[in-house]
């Protein structure tokens, strides 16, 4: 019975996603007017909206003006559904399990709006984030707090430095332009200056060099063209310098985390005016940065699991369909789901094939 509701439960919530998914990028409000035919605008009845039955019995085409109706409604009910059903078999009834159905909820909704925007809308990534952050104190679920925030620190700390590291190799190891008041450049400091100094110093120090920057309208920001390479350099040299590399790494990537999920949400609530969008080459845009922080928060260590399966499934698919421009939301969306459900199990597979 538990199960069969999860799904049930899980085809409605997938109708709703198709509200969010359309409306949410648009500005539009998910709640009025009511669910309408996106062709010709008719409200739709009680029985246009029965989830995957509907789209069945109309044979694929709106009941008012004949148009098909997108593919993509029935595929979130069902990826829905599935998932939820999913979950049910791994947590019976009870509060954890429907914490876990609101992850794959925002999962979903993310997904299909970076598919149909290259757009990973602020409010859901640090919504999730925030969930994340909010369960793990609460009630120590998926993962005890402090494990949980030093999860979503590290996994955006370190894909921040893979998106810099992209940036600088797209634009041929010219100096970007560096954003005022806040932007990558305080980002890779904050990595640099938390390997060799600890992440509170480097987080801190990356916060003054954000301070003096608002105060000045100028940036005060190392380069990176000399940020970016002495990274992997002080990381190497750390036995010399009497540190751990691990815990230098660590530091690194807990600094530039901060750095980054605080820089994003300043721009979330302050968005560049219109004709100052960025125009440089970029490897990867800091939604995914801010999307694999969230997944930190659910996933902690494994988020690195889960970026590893995101960019194999891309990189398959893009070699496949012989394309080049992919958004990487909806491969690390899919990451997020199988590292958490399967990531120990993946690990144990793969310890056991190394014989350790």
């Amino acid at each position: 019975m538990w199960p069969l509701f999860a799904l049930v439960l899980g085809l409605l919530v997938g109708s709703f996603l198709n509200v969010v998914i359309g409306r949410l990028p648009k500005g539009k409000s998910i709640l009025f007017p009511p669910s309408h035919c996106p062709q010709c605008g008719h409200r739709l009845g009680p029985l246009d909206l029965i989830p995957l039955l509907s789209y069945l019995f109309l044979r694929g085409r709106c009941r008012y003006c004949g148009k098909p109706i997108p593919l993509r409604y029935p595929l979130v009910e069902g990826l829905t559904g599935g998932l939820f059903l999913l979950a049910a078999l791994f947590y019976p009834p009870s509060l954890e399990a429907f914490l876990v159905f609101a992850f794959l909820a925002f999962l979903v909704a993310l997904a299909f709006i970076d598919l149909d925007t290259y757009e990973l809308p602020d409010g859901l990534t640090y919504g999730l984030l925030g969930l994340g952050l909010l369960f793990a104190y609460a009630l120590a679920f998926p993962l005890p707090f402090p494990e949980a925030l030093d999860g979503a620190l590290m996994a955006a700390g370190g894909l921040g430095l893979v998106a810099g590291y992209g940036g600088l190799f797209l634009r041929r190891f010219r100096e970007g332009k560096a954003e005022v008041p806040v932007g990558p450049h305080q980002v890779h400091m904050a990595a640099l200056l938390g390997l060799l100094l600890g992440p509170g110093v480097g987080m801190a120090l990356a916060f003054l060099s954000w301070a003096l920057s608002a105060r000045t309208g100028r940036p005060v920001v190392l380069p990176d063209r000399l940020t970016l390479p002495l990274l992997p350099l002080a990381l190497f040299l750390t036995p010399v310098l009497g540190l751990s590399p691990l815990e230098a790494l660590k530091g690194s990537l807990l600094a530039a985390g901060g750095l980054a999920l605080a820089g994003g949400l300043y721009w979330a609530f302050r968005p560049l005016p219109e004709g100052e969008e960025e125009e440089e080459p970029v490897a990867m845009g800091y939604g995914d940065v801010k999307l694999l922080g969230a997944l930190g928060a659910w996933l902690g260590a494994y988020s690195f699991l889960a970026l590893f399966l995101g960019v194999f499934a891309g990189a398959f698919l893009g070699l496949l369909l012989r394309q080049r421009k992919l958004p990487f939301g909806p491969y690390l969306a899919l990451g997020g789901v199988v590292a958490f459900f399967f990531g120990e199990a993946l690990w144990r597979a793969y310890l056991a094939w190394l014989g350790l």
